[in-house]
């Protein structure tokens, strides 16, 4: 019964002044709808990052060049020119490797592509038919690269969804129009599915043309930028990464690992890293927001500060009458505890909708993690008690006397 009456009785006190209550409340309300939300996003956004990378396929294998050395400054990863056709081709057809099921050449580079008024900059790559099996592409209209146009260095292309948008607009099908790049007039031949994605590697805002093409026409190349491998198998990446290591490093007549000029990369190295990165993103715009917490939490200190000023007479009445000191004590904390859990409440439910909100606006996955709720929950308690313990601890210790005097 006592606790139900400390509860009641500290409602009835946080109705007095609706005013102060709510300002009070509104520290922890903006710290933990920070926190929230910040944590939602950050969790939304490596969730679509590893998407996009599944999608690639889960027993992909990317092998780069490594950037090329100039005194003791190293070039960019994948900057190299170490790997060539005779590679890919040496991958593709020997018999040493069992671990590999299919092999896509690759050449990318970035270029200004014009159709009548229309132009963008966008990603151009240089790919084999098998390009689209390893990665995944499929088209919508038209028909993907042939061994055909790449034999004859045709003067074709296949675009992405963003880059039909981009030069021809919304809903009309690019197939069989004309595109300029680098001087160069290509016939567009294929609309890929969109796949859903950002930034440089977006497969929607790419265009596929034959390698050959790619390197004589566009770019004046005779290396790759990278070699897709797709494993026979998720369970055989490990072999095959090794497998295709020491292949290479035969071929290009090395004898030390140290010395390779190329590197390999599977999907789950690649989900590793980015979970590393988007983790501690999150992380650290988590530690920034929870600052408000601390501030929200001074903010309540001061608060019950006030309130035990204003009451000091009551205070002093209520000792008088034979209240113990644990009594106030737990009359003041569980005043500071409501008023946290009420702004942790409200705040937990202002956060998860900004964070749908956001969500749907950026385009990102809607997560919401259970430790988010829980704690939510969890440090507004603790912050009612940290905070609001001194302003308890001083007002059970003031001398009736002195209380029932005070102005």
């Amino acid at each position: 019964m006592e606790f139900i009456e400390i509860i009641t009785e500290s409602i009835g006190t946080l109705r007095l002044n609706k005013m102060r209550t709510g300002l009070a409340a509104l520290g922890i309300i903006i710290g933990i709808t920070s926190v929230i939300a910040l944590i939602s996003l950050g969790q939304g956004s490596q969730k679509s990052i590893e998407n996009q990378i599944q999608s690639l396929g889960s027993n992909l294998l990317t092998v780069n060049p490594r950037g090329q050395s100039t005194g003791p400054v190293q070039a960019a990863g994948g900057s190299g020119t170490s790997l060539t056709l005779d590679d890919a081709k040496a991958l593709a057809s020997t018999s040493q490797l069992t671990t590999i099921k299919s092999v896509s050449p690759e050449y990318s580079g970035r270029a200004q592509v014009m159709a009548g008024r229309n132009n963008t900059n966008t990603q151009i790559i240089g790919a084999y038919p098998q390009y689209a099996d390893i990665r995944k592409i499929s088209v919508q209209s038209g028909s993907f690269i042939s061994q055909r146009d790449v034999e004859a260095i045709a003067k074709v292309a296949v675009i992405g969804p963003q880059v039909a948008v981009d030069l021809f607009g919304e809903g009309i099908n690019p197939v069989g129009q004309n595109i300029r790049v680098n001087g160069q007039t290509l016939r567009i031949i294929g609309l890929t599915v969109e796949k859903g994605g950002s930034g440089f590697n977006n497969p929607d805002n790419a265009i596929y043309v034959p390698l050959s093409t790619a390197q004589k026409q566009l770019f004046g190349a005779t290396h790759l930028t990278s070699i897709g491998v797709e494993a026979t198998s998720p369970d055989v990446m490990t072999q095959a990464q090794n497998e295709i290591g020491y292949f290479l490093l035969s071929q290009h007549k090395l004898k030390d690992p140290a010395d390779a000029d190329f590197s390999i990369f599977s999907q789950s190295d690649i989900l590793s890293t980015v979970s590393q990165v988007t983790s501690t993103f999150t992380a650290l715009l988590s530690g920034i927001a929870a600052i408000s917490l601390l501030v929200g939490g001074i903010g309540i200190m001061n608060i019950m500060l006030v309130t035990v000023t204003e009451r000091t007479r009551e205070i002093g009445l209520r000792k008088a009458l034979g209240a113990k000191k644990g009594i106030i004590v737990r009359q003041f904390l569980t005043e500071a505890i409501l008023l946290t859990l009420i702004g942790g409440f409200v705040g937990m439910i202002v956060g998860i909708v900004i964070s749908y909100v956001l969500s749907n606006i950026i385009n990102l996955p809607f997560v919401i993690a259970v430790t988010s709720i829980v704690l939510a929950i969890g440090v507004s308690g603790a912050i009612g008690i940290i905070f609001g313990w001194y302003p308890a601890q001083k007002a059970a210790n003031l001398q009736p006397i002195e209380a029932l005097r005070y102005e």
